[in-house]
């Protein structure tokens, strides 16, 4: 099942450690407080545990939400790097 993980976190220690979780489970960065993957309920538990364990009760605010395969794919992306046009989900 899809995910998405985003998060907004003042220090930055504990940032990049999420941010190392979220890799080691396999997401990919999509912002640079948001990752995106495939992986089971299962394991979207036990990273957001992972991750809320990190932050304990420091300031921050970390948001796990499941996205079924349908909206997944009607996602409108748009990306552009330097004036290349990469990525267009409405084209």
């Amino acid at each position: 099942m899809r995910c998405l993980l985003i998060y907004d976190i003042p220090d930055d220690r504990i940032r990049t450690k999420i941010a190392d979780v979220c890799l080691d489970y396999g997401l990919d960065r999509v912002q640079f407080s948001a990752f995106s993957g495939d992986i089971s309920r299962n394991l979207q538990e036990e990273l957001f545990l992972k991750v809320t364990d990190l932050l304990a009760k420091k300031a921050g605010n970390v948001q796990l939400l499941p996205i079924c395969g349908k909206d997944w794919v009607n996602r409108l992306v748009y990306e552009v790097i330097g004036e290349q046009k990469l990525v267009t989900s409405d084209e």
